[in-house]
């Protein structure tokens, strides 16, 4: 990562670098940020983030203390995503400064909601990535093999949303269950999705998790 691919994180009078984020364009939405500074610095934008309402907090193109100007990009913690926060601070033993990693559990694999986080480095990831979450809160059997017909489907119906990224490969997904069980039906009576007598003897990943 260069210097042109950082940005600078500002908000209640602080200011720090950030390495990586997920930002919807359209709402500001804050889903993830990992940034860099003073210990004071990165506990302070955390709580004006977290303020309700919120302090004014932009993302600004290029490292804290050189920030190009212009740029400008407002940011806040959506709603929804309150109370769900998991913020991990360590010292980085080089430079003696801190780094702050801040997110959503909507990220992570077990968390129960239906709608959820998914963070990947690069695109390639992403269709196995999302069978898995999905697989975890559907309760109809998702074979492996689909993966990327439902990755492709749910970019299709908006079911997953790719967010402005810095760092990380980044969408919200918001399945929609009814809808993905009509589609499911269509596509496996027409014969585009088939599962061999080895396939449906294997447990998909929920099933898996349930025999645990």
């Amino acid at each position: 990562m260069t210097a042109d691919d950082l940005h600078t994180v500002s908000a209640g009078g602080f200011s720090a670098t950030a390495d990586a984020f997920a930002r919807d364009p359209d709402s500001g939405g804050l889903w993830v940020l990992s940034m860099v500074g003073s210990q004071t610095a990165l506990k302070a934008i955390w709580g004006s983030l977290l303020k309700q309402p919120p302090d004014p907090a932009h993302l600004i193109r290029g490292v804290d203390g050189m920030a190009l100007s212009g740029g400008y990009e407002r940011c806040h913690v959506p709603r929804e995503t309150v109370g769900t926060w998991t913020t991990k601070i360590a010292r980085l033993p080089v430079s003696g400064g801190y780094h702050a990693l801040v997110y959503t559990r909507l990220a992570e694999y077990a968390f129960e909601r239906d709608g959820f986080l998914l963070l990947a480095k690069t695109e390639d990831e992403a269709p196995a990535l999302h069978h898995r979450f999905l697989d975890r809160r559907s309760p109809l059997p998702l074979h492996r093999s689909w993966a990327d017909w439902l990755w492709q489907r749910a970019l299709a119906r908006e079911e997953a949303v790719p967010l402005q990224a810095a760092g990380v490969i980044a969408y919200r997904c918001d399945p929609d269950a009814e809808a993905l069980r009509d589609d499911l039906s269509v596509a496996v009576a027409s014969g585009l999705l088939t599962l061999t007598p080895e396939d449906a003897s294997t447990p998909t990943t929920q099933q898996q998790g349930e025999n645990r």
